[in-house]
């Protein structure tokens, strides 16, 4: 139910006598119950409501559809000036505004983009007795033979796995709309695919392949990261250092507000996130959910969403998938 459907103009600002907020506020996921962008919304929720750093009631509200499309269009025509509806996101809202099939016309620059809170990176995967012993031999291969090697991930042609995926052709010189990829329906599928003789090599979440590494039944080739990580994946070598330069993907979430949100309510996420992601209780719920944090404010945050459309941009166009 709207918030913003009353008769008169609301008055979204506060009632002038405690403020904004001054009434509970509701984070969406624009997705199904059980997803990052749903985890990342409840832990937000959870612990700005634990530690106190907000006194009003936070509820998650759940709006799939269109990958995170169909909720944008509502937000960003009716809920414009209210400063009582935030949402999570990542990539695919640049990704759905600058892609041709199902494109949506509303973007990032049709919200206040408030917050990054954490990130994670792409990664390439083969099985543990693969022939593709390395990423520069198996581009090699890609070279000569664009449709030797079957690339699979777990979203459709065009979205984020797609782009992690063909980032290192691109980045070689190689035609990205020349290789053979295979979607499957999220991470886990993707990587039973590989599993299974169906995939050569998956781009996934940096973040997804620790146990399959731990447990011997795959080799990660390279990682998406400006350094190399920690943990499982300490081993494994960036595409930077191997030589392709330019290859960083970043698979940030964060918090979005709307386009026309009063300054006083900006003001208060702008503090009140940067606050949460100092706080004790977000670390911990970070490690528990093997998120890594990294905060970005609102300006730093809304130059990096430049960037990255940038970055996006020219991989589409290149697949022949830009809008």
């Amino acid at each position: 139910m709207s918030v913003v459907a009353c008769s008169q103009k609301p008055n979204f600002a506060g009632s002038g006598t405690g403020g904004y907020p001054d009434k509970p506020v509701t984070i969406v996921a624009p997705t199904g119950a059980g997803g990052g962008w749903d985890q990342t919304a409840r832990s937000i929720a959870k612990v700005l409501q634990e530690t106190k750093l907000v006194n009003q009631p936070i509820t998650v509200e759940n709006k799939p559809g269109g990958g995170g499309a169909v909720f944008l269009a509502e937000y960003a025509t009716q809920e414009k000036k209210n400063p009582y509806k935030l949402f999570v996101n990542s990539p695919p809202i640049l990704i759905n505004h600058l892609k041709k099939e199902g494109n949506s016309p509303f973007g990032f620059k049709d919200t206040t983009p408030l917050a990054q809170l954490t990130i994670d990176y792409g990664a390439y995967v083969v099985k543990a007795d693969s022939p593709i012993k390395d990423l520069p031999s198996f581009l090699n291969e890609l070279k000569v033979s664009p449709t030797k090697y079957t690339l699979a991930g777990g979203s459709a042609p065009g979205s984020m796995d797609h782009l992690v995926a063909i980032l290192p052709a691109f980045k070689s010189d190689i035609s990205p709309a020349s290789l053979k990829y295979i979607s499957y329906d999220g991470g886990g599928e993707a990587i039973a695919a590989l599993l299974g003789g169906n995939a050569d090599l998956i781009a996934t979440d940096a973040s997804a392949v620790g146990e399959y590494l731990k447990s011997g039944k795959v080799r990660v080739l390279a990682v998406t990261s400006p350094e190399r990580l920690e943990g499982e994946l300490k081993d494994v070598p960036t595409l930077k250092e191997l030589g392709i330069q330019d290859a960083e993907f970043t698979i940030w979430r964060g918090v979005f507000g709307p386009k026309e949100m009063p300054a006083e309510a900006k003001k208060f996420w702008d503090e009140k996130l940067k606050a949460l992601s100092e706080n004790e209780a977000w670390k911990k719920e970070l490690q528990g959910k093997g998120w890594v944090s990294e905060y970005k404010n609102s300006a730093d945050f809304a130059a990096f969403l430049e960037e990255q459309e940038r970055q996006i941009s020219g991989m589409l166009k290149a697949l022949g998938m830009s809008n």
